[in-house]
């Protein structure tokens, strides 16, 4: 049984943390340099160069369609993705990604524990984008601490200040990034600097602002422990054999500071590597102290094995006293029996990655299958039937054909199911055509006139009169009640 718990208040006060800091329950995370700082830095580059930038790619999809390469278009119900459009109709997909999506965190789950939250996590990316800012503009911890309790000067006020203004600065253009993804983006951002913008525009730009700013600059490791669902998951979906951040205890322990460490082991007296420097408490972003066992709070973003490795490299000591472990490679290790390996391909994760092949499967040959034409109907419900003077029977439907290729189509209707079926159609031509334009979709008026004796199914069929294509929807040919 694995124990997972938090306490940020009560352990800074242990390790002699500022009284003030401990009381407020802030975490000042110290700067670290180390193999997992330049991956997050790397991730966070990367993320953010990829949300700034996608709105501003350009995608030819021919006249009359836009060209934005990343666009939901609210107006006409439709979303673009480079070469791939959808619509509301392809909603399954949706579904299909979001299912996708929660099957990959739970993979990468078993693998790795919470390493998604420790290095691509929006909130991740940009606390640290934040961090680094007021790292840059008031210094690293013991600074940032010392000013935080000192007096309020002009300096330190003017410090502040231009902390939260490019503060507010970055959360200003992550909110108006968001909005570019929702129209074209040259348009809106000359409309938002111009005033000329929607309002819904300016909500959108102002909601983003706000959460940006707050939950980046203010609340940071308390909506990754507190607000965030996914660390209480952890409680159930805890894998002992997920490679995680741990202090290998049995390595470490006894604790003895370096001087006294090394006077012990020359007296062949048990020594750990452990220092007690609390470095790796001192650089973690949530404030918490790995050597405490396993939290549902950390998030496994490797810092404090970097604090914990250079802190070794000093002492000349081994690396890896914290390190990315299996828990039952840390009992072993207890427990003084052999500890081991960790292994990717088990049968959790080979269930996981066979379910995540067979929907991302599902989904492109959905991709693969679907048509650009699309067809619906809906029977009249009052008067389902219409018997007329002379003898036939009319029945009325709610068509729309929907055109979802980049090319100007020109459609015929007819009727499948009744022979001597009279078709006519409210919103075509004179020669009972309908010409589409390219991404446009047209609901029309189809009404059917038989002499059918009884209820048939019927298909009602939409025919491309240039290509040949056609898309058909079942429905029925009701009589009139009796």
């Amino acid at each position: 049984m694995v124990a997972l718990d938090v306490s940020h208040a009560t352990r800074a006060a242990r390790l002699g943390k500022p009284k003030a800091e401990a009381m407020r329950g802030r975490v000042t995370p110290q700067a670290v340099s180390g193999h997992f700082r330049r991956i997050k830095w790397g991730v966070l580059a990367a993320c953010l160069g990829l949300y700034y930038a996608l709105p501003l790619l350009r995608w030819d999809r021919g006249p009359g369609q836009p060209d934005q390469a990343v666009l939901v278009d609210l107006a006409h119900v439709r979303a673009y993705l480079f070469g791939l459009e959808l619509w509301p109709s392809d909603v399954i997909l949706v579904t299909g990604l979001l299912v996708l999506a929660t099957l990959v965190l739970v993979l990468v789950n078993a693998l790795a524990g919470r390493v998604w939250c420790g290095f691509l996590c929006p909130q991740t990316v940009w606390t640290d984008l934040f961090l680094l800012i007021e790292r840059r503009i008031e210094g690293d911890r013991r600074e940032r601490l010392r000013k935080r309790e000192g007096p309020l000067t002009l300096r330190r006020s003017a410090e502040i200040g231009v902390k939260h203004a490019l503060w507010l600065l970055v959360a200003v253009m992550t909110g108006g990034a968001f909005a570019l993804y929702f129209a074209d983006a040259p348009t809106l951002l000359r409309d938002l600097a111009t005033g000329a913008a929607p309002a819904a525009a300016y909500g959108a730009v102002a909601a983003l602002t706000l959460t940006t700013y707050l939950l980046a600059g203010h609340a940071r490791e308390q909506v990754c422990t507190w607000m965030c669902p996914w660390p209480r998951l952890q409680n159930a979906i805890f894998d002992p054999k997920a490679l995680s951040v741990a202090y290998r205890d049995a390595r470490g322990e006894p604790r003895l500071p370096a001087k006294r460490a090394l006077e012990s082991r020359a007296r062949g007296e048990p020594a750990g590597d452990c220092v007690d420097c609390a470095q790796c408490v001192a650089v973690c972003p949530i404030g918490i102290d790995i050597r405490e066992g396993p939290s549902f709070a950390c998030i496994n973003c490797g810092l404090c094995v970097d604090a914990c490795d250079s802190v070794m490299a000093r002492l000349s000591r081994p690396h890896g006293l914290i390190a990315y472990a299996p828990w039952e490679a840390i009992e072993a290790e207890r427990a003084g029996t052999p500890a081991p390996r960790w292994r990717a391909l088990r049968p959790k994760t080979l269930a996981l990655a066979a379910g995540i092949l067979v929907i991302a499967g599902a989904m492109i040959t959905t991709l693969a299958l679907r048509t650009d034409l699309a067809i619906t109907s809906v029977h009249d419900r009052n008067p389902a039937a219409v018997l007329l003077s002379d003898g036939r029977v009319r029945n009325g439907y709610a068509v729309t054909v929907a055109n979802r290729s980049l090319q100007e189509r020109t459609l015929v209707l007819s009727i499948e199911g009744l022979a001597d079926a009279e078709v006519s159609v409210v919103g075509a031509d004179p020669h009972g055509r309908i010409v589409l334009e390219a991404g446009a979709r047209r609901p029309l008026r189809v009404l059917v006139n038989s002499g059918a004796q009884e209820n048939r199914d019927v298909a009602i069929v939409a025919a491309d009169v240039v290509t040949g294509a056609t898309r058909r929807t079942a429905d029925v040919f009701v009589l009139p009640a009796r």
